[in-house]
């Protein structure tokens, strides 16, 4: 099963304001979101440029069960974020279509 992830920035700013955010607290997020164990992201280049650098959007996780997607994003969630103060970024979960089943 797939899943889409859609990560939501706050009404009315746009971004997190990482910006602003100390060097420390930025790598620190950065870290954070690496070590989720979600396994090897395939990472690519798309339409847009250097989209494999942005710190919100959106993940496509393919997992077995559906609650699997919600526990990555729960995880995802509570990034750090400006003085290690956990973002508690609100986070859609749609499921995405993938391949019909296989008959046998």
């Amino acid at each position: 099963m797939k899943f889409m992830l859609m990560m939501h920035a706050p009404r009315g700013t746009g971004d997190w304001q990482v910006m602003s955010w100390a060097p420390q607290d930025l790598k620190a997020h950065i870290r954070f979101m690496k070590d989720l164990n979600v396994g090897t992201p395939a990472v690519t280049d798309g339409p847009f440029p250097e989209a494999k650098e942005f710190l919100a959007g959106y993940w496509i996780v393919e997992v077995d069960r559906p609650e699997d997607a919600y526990r990555i994003a729960a995880k995802a969630s509570s990034a750090p974020g400006k003085g290690g103060v956990p973002l508690n970024m609100a986070i859609e979960v749609r499921q995405v279509m993938s391949a019909p089943p296989v008959e046998a």
